[in-house]
């Protein structure tokens, strides 16, 4: 059960990370800032800008600068005048447009603030004296206002800039993403076992796994702590120590979260071996705890291969509709699998007897 309590929802439009790119990459004349709850993927989009459009991208820590980490004046002895000298990771002195984000730009210091503010206007954009390169997009991002982790946007600024909502991906939504992205099988069966941790406070709902600002000190998880916590569970076996594995867990998006998925790797342990189940897709036992059947689906479909899709399905075929489609469907959808599935006689055989499923 989630332990869920209803908030008064966030009244505002908001967009999709891939309408946010679409827009941004499509009018390079206006100043958006991206802004949303922590962890739902606002910095990475200027990657995905910077690639869509083939220019440079440069990544600035807005809430770590110092004043002469942006530039610093220059005297020029023979005009008896000051010239200012920008910080390489502008990446400006090509001359060529470039994706800027201006990261955390809401939890600048005022002066770096003012000192960044001219690379927000339309017409002869600058840092310093030196001008952003026309066709250069510049991108903001911050936190949410209920957020409670120091943003603070001034009139100013808001008058130059166009506003956009991020909205939090739903579980289906980011085990789509996951799927293609190689995150760990164990990560994405334990969000199936509890999507509602995905769930965002700016629709009303809190609970023990997602973000709560008035409690901001507590870790939670996002979209960002998943992936973070798929590099760990990777390395279980070198790390070699289950309580620092744990604690890693717990330290990544909170004890509620770490030792859930704890519990989901306790099953892991006790399940058959993909090798059993090849070898012996009939009499290889079948979990009977929901959390341990969601892991051993997950597993197998991100582990199936042209030698083994025949007897995986054979054996997930034993479990209810949901464990099938559930296989069925994460094999079909990760670009790796699409090359051999769709041309084995089994595979599309269940597609046919079961199309009303999907």
């Amino acid at each position: 059960m989630s332990d869920t309590n209803q908030r008064t929802p966030f009244e505002s439009i908001t967009t999709t990370l891939q309408g946010a790119v679409a827009l941004v990459s499509s009018v390079p004349k206006v100043r958006f800032m991206l802004r949303g709850e922590p962890g739902v993927g606002k910095t990475a989009q200027a990657r995905a800008i910077a690639e869509r459009l083939g220019m440079d991208c440069a990544l600035i820590d807005c809430a770590n600068l110092s004043l002469g980490d942006l530039a610093i004046p220059v005297p020029n002895h023979d005009t008896g005048t000051i010239n200012w000298y920008q910080n390489a990771r502008f990446k400006l002195e090509k001359g060529e447009p470039v994706v800027i984000l201006l990261d955390e730009f809401l939890k600048a210091g005022d002066d770096e603030m003012n000192m960044l503010h001219p690379m927000l206007e339309v017409d002869e954009p600058r840092l310093g004296d030196t001008p952003v390169p026309d066709g250069s997009i510049v991108i903001l991002t911050g936190n949410m206002d209920t957020d409670g982790v120091g943003d603070k946007l001034y009139e100013h600024t808001r008058q130059r800039i166009v506003e956009l909502v991020i909205k939090k991906p739903t579980a289906e939504e980011w085990l789509t993403w996951a799927r293609a992205s190689g995150i760990h099988p164990l990560v994405c069966a334990w969000v199936d076992r509890y999507p509602y941790a995905l769930d965002s406070y700016l629709d009303g709902n809190v609970n023990e796994f997602n973000f709560d600002p008035s409690k901001p000190q507590r870790n939670c998880v996002s979209p960002r702590v998943l992936e973070i916590a798929s590099r760990i569970v990777y390395e279980r076996e070198s790390i070699g120590n289950d309580s620092a594995y744990e604690a890693a867990l717990c330290g990544a998006g909170g004890a509620a979260f770490g030792q859930s998925l704890m519990a989901f790797q306790r099953y892991q342990d006790s399940l058959p071996s993909t090798r059993e189940i090849a070898e012996n897709p009939h009499g290889a036992p079948i979990p009977t705890e929901t959390g341990a059947r969601a892991v051993l689906t997950y597993g197998l479909a991100s582990r199936v291969d042209k030698d083994t899709i025949t007897p995986f399905l054979d054996y997930v075929s034993r479990m209810e509709e949901e464990w099938q489609c559930i296989f069925c469907i994460n094999v079909a959808k990760n670009p790796d699998k699409q090359g051999f599935v769709f041309y084995e006689a089994r595979f599309t055989k269940w597609l046919e007897e079961n199309e009303d499923l999907l």
